[in-house]
């Protein structure tokens, strides 16, 4: 039997976590047309509203359902905006495990959003799944991508040559680019005393609800 995560939505301080919804999908596809998420990501380019929309209403709840992760939004609590995703991958049920990724939108950078919804997204994992490790892969030129994981205290665990096509922008468009991925990983014992550290430069608050 397949094990699946539950259909659910995390609040902080800030931001909800939420399953996408069909009225996500304009601000989805602009997000992932950002120069940055194209760099970054293996997400189609351009990304079409219907690339989008597939995303939104299938791809992505087969995730959930087919037991490979979940998908969430990543929106801000009083404004309800788009400020990015959080997805929980290549999940082993057996292990407890799985991989972490984020993509923020760029009217959202710089104001530790990616920080605050990683954490709570971990700790909600860990807490409330009981799963016992997740995994995160950086570009090694992706220092954004490697910042929020040191701070919600992720361990470097090694460097894998030359794993990953990146894209790198040109005056004809786009190129492929192959780049080493960092190897990041978070245990239940690392999150000690990080949301309070957080919390207490004014980001967000040290623990999110679920429901």
């Amino acid at each position: 039997m397949t094990s699946t995560f539950p259909n659910i939505s995390i609040s902080t301080e800030r931001l909800v976590l939420r399953p996408f919804e069909e009225p996500d999908t304009e601000a989805f596809a602009e997000m992932m047309n950002d120069e940055l998420v194209v760099a970054w990501t293996s997400v189609p380019h351009p990304c079409t509203e219907a690339d989008a929309r597939a995303w939104i209403t299938e791809a992505a709840p087969a995730e959930r359902v087919e037991g490979r992760g979940i998908v969430l939004a990543v929106t801000e609590f009083l404004t309800q905006r788009l400020v990015g995703t959080v997805q929980l991958r290549n999940t082993d049920w057996r292990v407890r495990s799985s991989e972490l990724a984020y993509v923020v939108a760029p009217w959202a950078r710089g104001e530790g959003y990616a920080s605050e919804a990683a954490l709570a997204t971990a700790q909600w994992v860990f807490n409330d799944q009981k799963f016992e490790r997740l995994e995160l892969r950086t570009a090694a030129d992706n220092t954004a991508a490697q910042q929020v994981a040191q701070k919600i205290g992720c361990i470097s665990e090694g460097v894998l040559r030359g794993a990953w096509i990146a894209r790198a922008r040109t005056e004809g468009g786009w190129a492929d680019v192959r780049t080493d991925v960092i190897v990041w990983s978070l245990l239940p014992e690392d999150l000690a005393g990080v949301a309070e550290e957080l919390a207490g430069t004014g980001g967000f608050a040290a623990y999110p609800d679920w429901n």
